[in-house]
């Protein structure tokens, strides 16, 4: 069955941005702890431990980096590493080969480019092997303090499902949600979003009726509104926190079936802002030719009640006796006629 059509007006720019200031308040309350899960003492461990994360859970590679880092100290332990020895400890996380490749190539890339010390630029840290924007923004957020926005699958796929944007490219999505956003927040905004991807609004069956954001999210009902099904959903040490948030904040007040439009208004004259000018108008339109409907139809029952009221009129007056032959007969219709008067 396709989706309910919308029966709300198109968000506006303002009302988006203050939409998805008021989602990344909730996600504070929601994730105060929030943090990068990856286990690291210095810059380049965490840098190794990003690109060891490609397709592998944070779990898995803090069981591996103990190990590794021990083995492996600086830049240049990886620029001559012995490959068969470095595949073994790198093993567990899958495409072990390709990333042993990225570390080597990683470790004599900073020996000769940067002295062996990670470099705290953008536009340096995407220059290495297996380095691209959302590690460098991952490194940049928790080993410089530089605030960015790391687009992993749980983000894109969240912030779509919002209605943040409906960019699928990474960077174009990195650039959409940081004009949402002040840039203070983007790297906090990244763990929260990561950490409501894994804990409630899941991939394929998300808990919205036990998700604090339910009165913002356009794309609520998705997954179980109903919080007794939605609940055992929650994941992760702040289910109950969560929980209890979603029960205080409440579902969307909306109309069963209604849905939340999130199509961007655009700028005025722009082929955006046209359509939606074009869509207020016709629902202009639209709405005056329903009232004037209904008024015609008012005007017809009107004009249909006067009517019946002059022929039952006419009837009793032909029902009237004769003078001085007046019947029982002829007061019981008299009396009938004049009920709906009365009423």
């Amino acid at each position: 069955m396709p989706p309910a059509a919308s029966t709300t007006p198109a968000e506006t720019r303002l009302g988006l941005v203050r939409r998805a200031r008021r989602m990344t308040r909730t996600l504070a309350d929601a994730y105060p702890g929030a943090h990068c899960e990856l286990d690291f003492g210095t810059p380049l461990e965490l840098l190794v431990a990003v690109i060891l994360s490609a397709q592998c859970t944070d779990k898995r590679v803090n069981e591996v980096t103990p190990a590794l880092f021990a083995r492996y100290r600086g830049a240049a332990d990886y620029a001559g590493a012995d490959r068969p020895e470095l595949e073994e400890y790198i093993r567990p996380t899958g495409f072990f080969r390709n990333k042993a490749s990225s570390l080597m190539g990683l470790g004599g890339a900073l020996v000769e480019r940067f002295d062996g010390e990670v470099p705290g630029k953008l536009a340096d840290l995407v220059t290495l092997p297996g380095v691209g924007r959302k590690t460098a923004n991952v490194v940049l957020g928790e080993a410089f303090d530089v605030p960015g926005i790391t687009v992993d699958t749980h983000f894109g796929r969240l912030v779509r499902r919002w209605g943040w944007t409906e960019e699928e490219d990474p960077v174009k999505v990195e650039h959409a949600i940081g004009e949402l956003v002040p840039r203070k927040e983007w790297t906090l905004l990244s763990h929260r979003v990561i950490f409501h991807g894994r804990r409630v609004c899941h991939a394929r069956k998300p808990a919205c009726g036990a998700c604090p954001l339910a009165a913002d999210c356009p794309s609520y009902g998705a997954g179980p509104t109903d919080f007794a099904q939605a609940a055992p959903l929650v994941k992760g040490e702040e289910a109950e926190h969560l929980r209890d948030m979603a029960q205080r904040l409440g579902p969307p007040k909306r109309r069963p079936g209604a849905a939340m439009s999130t199509a961007p208004a655009g700028r005025p004259g722009s082929a955006n802002g046209k359509a939606v000018k074009n869509q207020a108008v016709n629902q202009a339109v639209k709405n005056q030719a329903v009232n004037q409907a209904v008024k015609n139809q008012a005007t017809k029952i009107e004009a249909d009640q006067g009517q019946a009221a002059k022929n039952q009129t006419a009837k009793g007056q032909a029902s009237q006796p004769v003078k001085g032959q007046a019947s029982q007969s002829g007061k019981g219709k008299a009396g009938k006629a004049a009920a709906p008067g009365q009423a």
